[in-house]
């Protein structure tokens, strides 16, 4: 692509890199529940591993909430017992600073319980046995005190099969510097998804995926997921146009500045949040971490399909931030290309040199302790990260990423 910059590791700045040396000083603390009610520490095995998440960089502290939202006007596609269609978000807000208050976990419990039994099965690799995964922690309060102000919106969707909890470093940065971001869960196709509670057409408090392997080998399956995926993006923004209609923190609707609104999402997330950018003009600006633009084509060795963002381009700032050692780039670029030709300098294509396709989510931080531990060799951690230290990879993600939405977003 005639636009395409290489991000290499030159381009993150000694003030970036002296910035994150401070990323993975955060300690240990109690867990409390959000009413209050103090919970035992967790005692893992001696041999489980604990993992744990960088610091978010901004100077504002992080709150968080989880929402449940229900959206009555269609059913679920991937159980058609359900006749709703039922999602979970985590909102993470700045927030005046607690104290004492203990940190939410990265997956809500039951959750981390079924990732773990879930996770070892699909193609990443992640060990069966070895690591706590309920034990890691975010750097985010839940039902903290929202700061007072006028904060521009991101609604984040993640990668196909992946449970927004694996979004949490990048939304905690992103809300320290001054956003509020809106991760949205996709149940059904995410690994793991917990609800508040059962209900008369679900007896388990939670969904697991009905993905098996990469949904871009099932073309029909593909389409199911992100046509799913735009309608639940759909959803979201339309809530969030009634703020005070949602269970959010005491003063959070107020500081929601919807008309600072932009949208992120890795990979199937990046593909659905690149189309609501193109079908929504209350979008401003949005990043595409990785994610096709063209549906696969329905039988062997015929045509791809094009989504309509990449048919007919975007006249709002896009960024396309994918990575050098993606093992299906070439496919990728056809649908890149296509809507770069056809938006002119509303397109920006990037490159992160060395890195892999989950490079954008926790796996960035999370992966090198698995290796250090001897839970993951250094073949399958590089194959899906790259072989950068997270102390330059995750900085460059989140530099990269904040400094566009804080271009494009700034307050009129």
């Amino acid at each position: 692509m005639n636009n395409d910059v290489p991000l290499s590791r030159r381009t993150v700045t000694r003030s970036a890199l002296l910035g994150t040396a401070a990323l993975f000083l955060g300690t240990r603390t109690r867990a409390h529940a959000a009413s209050g009610t103090t919970v035992p520490d967790r005692l893992p095995a001696p041999r489980d591993a604990v993992l744990t998440l960088p610091a978010p960089t901004g100077r504002h502290a992080v709150g968080c909430l989880p929402v449940h939202l229900v959206d009555r006007s269609r059913s679920d596609p991937w159980e058609p017992g359900i006749p709703v269609r039922e999602l979970m978000l985590t909102v993470f807000y700045p927030a005046r600073h607690p104290t004492g208050a203990a940190p939410a976990p990265q997956l809500p419990p039951q959750a981390a319980t079924r990732f773990g039994q879930i996770a070892p099965l699909t193609p990443l690799g992640l060990p069966a046995t070895g690591v706590d995964w309920g034990a890691t922690l975010s750097h985010s309060v839940p039902g903290a005190v929202p700061l007072p102000g006028r904060w521009p919106v991101l609604v984040y969707s993640p990668g196909g099969g992946d449970p927004r909890g694996l979004g949490t470093s990048l939304a905690e940065d992103l809300a320290g510097h001054g956003a509020v971001v809106v991760a949205v869960d996709h149940p059904g196709d995410a690994v793991a998804v917990e609800f508040p509670d059962v209900t008369p057409y679900r007896d388990d408090p939670v969904r697991t995926t009905v993905l098996r392997g990469d949904a871009r080998d099932r073309p029909s399956l593909f389409r199911t997921m992100t046509d799913t995926r735009i309608a639940d993006l759909h959803f979201v923004l339309d809530r969030l146009r009634q703020p005070a209609r949602m269970p959010l923190p005491r003063g959070l609707a107020e500081a929601l500045d919807l008309r600072r609104l932009g949208v992120y999402g890795h990979s199937a997330g990046g593909t659905a949040a690149t189309e609501v950018m193109h079908e929504d003009r209350r979008v401003r600006a949005g990043i595409n971490l990785e994610g096709y633009l063209d549906r696969p084509p329905a039988v062997p060795g015929g045509a791809a399909e094009l989504f309509p963002v990449a048919a007919e381009g975007v006249d709002r700032p896009l960024l396309l931030l994918g990575t050098e050692r993606f093992e299906r780039r070439r496919e990728l670029d056809r649908s890149w290309s296509a809507v770069a030709a056809r938006s002119g300098r509303w397109v920006r294509t990037a490159r992160i040199a060395g890195a892999g396709h989950w490079i954008f989510t926790d796996y960035a931080a999370m992966l090198p302790q698995l290796q250090a531990a001897g839970l993951m060799t250094a073949a399958t951690r590089n194959r899906l990260i790259g072989a950068l230290a997270p102390t330059v990879s995750v900085a460059q993600v989140r530099r990269t990423v904040r400094g566009f939405f804080a271009r494009h977003l700034s307050a009129r």
